[in-house]
């Protein structure tokens, strides 16, 4: 697994062994990455679910300016401090060593990008989108990319977004959500 593109293009991702995690593959990754942008300008990414850290580091390496990223699994945290360490940028990214719902409570500011790859997609996905907004954690023109199962049936509509675009990879399914 590497960067797919921008300033750390090319440089190699770590990932767990096993299970634990479901690193998205680089090709999904490329494409996810080219229906929402494939460059930013800025912005702020929050990667709830964060796995390795791949999706903030790749949108990082594509434009935004820093990323929060959420993980309660001790040796993920561990990737994902490895590979921000690889950016050489370690001051763009901010690691949560906890859960979904603590770090709901924690959040402040405002997210450009919101990147949902939850391990119980539907139910998770609806429930945090609409936590987000009532918090005010989101900016106006927020993007909220969900990846799951291709089998996952996410809502035409929740809060106040509705799909943007939604495409099957193999196995994942791509969802975004704007206002």
């Amino acid at each position: 697994m590497r960067v797919v593109a921008g300033e750390f293009g090319g440089r190699p991702l770590k990932t767990l062994p096993g299970k634990t995690t479901r690193p998205t593959t680089d090709k999904v990754k490329g494409a996810m990455f080219n229906m929402i942008g494939p460059y930013f300008d800025c912005g702020r990414v929050l990667d709830l679910y964060a796995g390795s850290g791949s999706l903030a580091i790749e949108a990082v390496s594509r434009g935004m300016d820093d990323a929060v990223l959420v993980e309660k699994n001790r040796s993920a945290q561990g990737i994902i401090q490895q590979n921000i360490a690889m950016t050489k940028s370690e001051d763009c990214f901010q690691l949560l060593k906890m859960d979904d719902q603590k770090a709901l409570q924690l959040l402040d500011g405002q997210f450009d990008l919101v990147l949902l790859d939850p391990p119980y997609a539907k139910e998770q996905i609806v429930a945090v989108v609409t936590e987000l907004e009532d918090k005010k954690l989101l900016t106006d023109a927020v993007m909220i990319v969900c990846e799951t199962d291709k089998m996952v049936e996410l809502p035409e509509e929740m809060s106040s977004f509705g799909i943007w675009k939604q495409k099957v990879y193999g196995i994942s399914k791509v969802t975004v959500y704007v206002r």
